[in-house]
């Protein structure tokens, strides 16, 4: 199938110059007769699938649990309130 890669390129608004659209003509062209080839391969019969291979869920349950223990994470804290970090404010707000 003959293609107009200039017309191709105006569509996608690629510049492309002479030496560009000589070289990528043949390779546009090999492009299409791949899917040519690859559309003449029976079908019939057979489901669409998203992979090649049969996957079964592959995702672990959702569960909570933290990283590390709390009394570890807020054993170098210099301040604190109950099980959280005490920091000091650093935005200015207007007062009312």
């Amino acid at each position: 199938m003959k293609i107009d890669v200039g017309y191709v390129a105006e569509l996608a608004r690629l510049e492309l110059t002479d030496e560009e659209k000589s070289v990528f003509q043949p390779q546009l062209e090999g492009i299409v007769s791949y899917v040519e080839k690859i559309s003449e391969v029976p079908v019939d019969g057979v489901e669409p699938m998203m992979h090649g291979r049969h996957l079964v869920n592959v995702f672990r349950e959702d569960s909570v649990r933290p990283s590390m223990d709390r009394e570890a994470a807020l054993a170098n804290a210099p301040s604190r309130v109950g099980e959280e970090f005490l920091l000091p404010k650093i935005v200015e707000g207007a007062e009312s």
